[in-house]
């Protein structure tokens, strides 16, 4: 019998992992498949070598510290990968642990496919040597992405974002307001502190006073945080705030939002909701990250249409006043600022391409793993 490994280390990696796991079942139903995700993706099936609670830490400061774990993962990973019926390593984003791992299936001759590739184009554009070294394919999630790698010297193809992969299953305002106990009549701004508890204590008390600002200004206007599972209520920094634990549909029916840096830009596009986008992170960890940095913008939306979309605040430009002052820009429903970002997201829709990833990236594993 096969086995694939896959490893994911992010919450959003452990949505598209669980959504390719059900694709290769489909493909070969009984199919052994082992990994690092979270519930999602033990859910569908796979034996979980480790949670994503282990995992969830970033930044050059942050891993310092957890070394001795990320060394003894990489010893069990290490072990799976010596089982003659590991036929297939499936690397989800998270390039810091799964390039290494790349490495060492290399070493053992097994094949390797990358999906959702490490964002060579933002830093560490050494990375791609890398990859060729080791990479029988790339599935890639971002347009601009496939023609880089593939002058890179490796197979790559453009399979579409999975977040077009979602059923649109979002419950409607009534629905949601009813079951959040929030009053239907207010619009909302929806605050997306982040998928980790690190990013949440990072960007809370900055997110937290923004809301208040605004809502001096703008007093109908009701700040409601997305919930992160894991996270408790002690992380927000000894304030109440509204939290919520439906992003997509706080996305669908906010007025606009703050959102930290990362795939929930590109959540707000898709629900077509008028953003912010932020960020900090560890001083040391800025200091460096500045240094290594390729592009002028971080904001999906905005690598992705190749203009800027929607307004960025990283690390001390992000201040409560400032993030207030961003959004309240965005809220009069025929402002100029409103209606460029609602046209520019239109255009960041049609560039992610169709739905299909998972069955996209399902059918290239397939193919790895058949006999040459």
């Amino acid at each position: 019998m096969h086995t694939v490994l896959i490893l994911a280390g992010e919450v959003s990696g452990d949505e598209h992992g669980a959504s390719l796991a059900a694709a290769l079942q489909q493909r070969v139903p009984g199919l052994r498949l082992v990994g690092i995700g979270g519930p999602m993706m033990e859910a569908a099936g796979v034996d979980l070598i480790a949670g994503l609670d282990d995992l969830a830490v970033m930044g050059i400061a942050e891993v310092f510290h957890r070394l001795p774990f990320f060394r003894s993962l990489e010893h069990k990973v290490r072990k799976v990968l010596g089982e003659p019926s590991v036929s297939l390593v499936i690397l989800i984003d998270y390039p810091g642990f799964n390039l290494r791992i790349a490495r060492a299936a290399k070493k053992v001759g097994k094949r390797a496919l990358y999906y959702i590739a490490p964002k060579v184009w933002a830093s560490r554009p050494h990375r791609i040597n890398i990859l060729s070294q080791c990479i029988d394919r790339m599935a890639v999630i971002l347009p601009f992405e496939e023609e880089l790698f593939e002058k890179g010297g490796i197979k790559t193809t453009f399979v579409g974002h999975p977040l077009l992969d979602r059923p649109d299953d979002v419950s409607d305002h009534s629905t949601f307001c009813k079951t959040w106990g929030l009053d239907p009549e207010r619009p909302l701004l929806a605050i997306l502190p982040g998928s980790r508890r690190q990013e949440v204590v990072r960007h809370i008390r900055t997110f937290v006073q923004a809301g208040r600002l605004v809502a001096k200004t703008h007093p109908d206007m009701l700040p409601v945080f997305s919930g992160v599972p894991g996270v408790t209520p002690s992380a927000y920094d000894g304030s109440s705030p509204i939290v919520v634990g439906d992003t997509r549909a706080l996305l669908r029916h906010a007025h606009v939002a703050l959102v930290k840096s990362g795939t929930s830009t590109i959540e707000a596009a898709l629900e077509g909701t008028p953003s912010v986008v932020a960020y900090k992170m560890h001083p040391l960890t800025w200091l460096v990250a500045k240094c290594m940095l390729q592009v002028d913008q971080v904001s999906l939306p905005n690598l992705i249409a190749s203009e800027k979309i929607v307004p960025e605040l990283l690390q001390e430009k992000a201040t409560p006043e400032a993030l207030a002052e961003a959004l309240r820009t965005l809220i009069p429903e025929q402002g100029r600022a409103r209606r460029n970002q609602l046209d520019g997201f239109s255009r960041v829709r049609a560039m992610l391409g169709r739905p299909g990833a998972a069955a996209c990236v399902a059918d290239l594993a397939m193919g790895l793993m058949e006999p040459d």
